[in-house]
């Protein structure tokens, strides 16, 4: 799976710390904490029918990850959401948009590791892109990556930071295997999740999706698990082998870059009959259906 250039990206308008700028033009500092260090927190928003998705919840997280960090400035909701609907405005977006939203610790007097030397507040950047969900609807095939997820011991999964190079590792494994993602362990040996979705599996009817304990609270996972109460169908939160997946009836990775995708094999293994199975179509069309009816308005 390699995402495409869309040509209606190519003139697209971007905020840097509220400055609206040609995706050509626009520039982050080299001071800036982002570029030091990686040093910032980040969402992936969706926009439906001119609503986004989940919004509190994404700004929710965002602001617990800026606070586990100890930024010291953070805009609130209502600026931030205000800076969203000025970007999407500057683009003529309403929908089928996906959009990037980065909080920096902001720029440095010089460089350093120090939170100190960042006295200037941090640095928003809002990134809107045409970008439907990146994954095939027929589904996608997953190999076993040799990178771990970290624990909380390590760097706390619960804070949504920049620092993916354990994410790009994993996908750079995929793509070399000839699959489209990676699935990757905590450190026990047990799933945590892909290196860019969470993970659920079927199997006799029931569902299940690995804790949290090495991988993100994603938003659309939780959206998956709410569905799935509100419909009767039994769901485990805990820790599944890759056994578990091998032998699974049904699995499906969740993202809110690729929405719910069916997958077809693990590491070589057909998954079921190799294809979407009855739980993975019914929670698609489910989610379809909250995405068309619920969101924040900002267009």
């Amino acid at each position: 799976m390699l995402q495409t250039f869309d040509e209606r990206n190519r003139d697209l308008i971007v905020s840097v710390a509220g400055k609206l700028s040609h995706r050509d033009e626009a520039g982050v500092s080299p001071f800036d904490s982002v570029v030091q260090g990686g040093d910032a927190v980040w969402e992936g928003l969706r926009l439906y029918q001119g609503r986004i998705f989940r919004l509190a919840e994404h700004l929710a997280r965002l602001r617990r990850s800026a606070c586990a960090l100890g930024f010291t400035q953070v805009p609130s909701d209502e600026e931030i959401t205000a800076e969203i609907r000025r970007t999407l405005a500057a683009n003529g977006m309403t929908d089928n948009v996906h959009i990037r939203l980065t909080l920096t610790r902001g720029v440095k007097i010089t460089s350093g590791m120090d939170p100190r030397l960042n006295q200037s507040g941090p640095t928003l950047i809002v990134l809107p892109e045409h970008k439907p969900p990146v994954y095939e609807a027929s589904g996608i095939t997953l190999i076993t990556a040799s990178i771990r997820r970290t624990g909380p011991d390590s760097l706390d999964p619960k804070i949504h930071h920049n620092n993916l190079l354990t994410s790009i590792l994993a996908k750079i494994e995929a793509n070399v295997a000839g699959a489209d993602d990676a699935v990757m362990l905590d450190g026990r040996g047990f799933v945590a999740e892909t290196n860019a979705t969470h993970l659920f599996l079927v199997s006799d009817g029931a569902l299940g999706t690995p804790t949290t304990a090495a991988c993100p609270e994603g938003v659309t996972r939780q959206a998956v698990l709410d569905l799935a109460a509100q419909s009767g169908l039994p769901c485990v939160v805990g820790d599944y082998s890759l056994t578990q997946v091998y032998t699974a009836d049904e699995v499906f990775v969740t993202g809110t870059m690729g929405g719910l995708a069916p997958v077809l094999a693990v590491d070589g293994r057909p998954i079921g009959a190799g294809k979407a199975g009855p739980v993975t179509l019914r929670l698609i069309d489910l989610f379809a259906e909250l995405t068309a009816s619920s969101g924040t308005p900002v267009c």
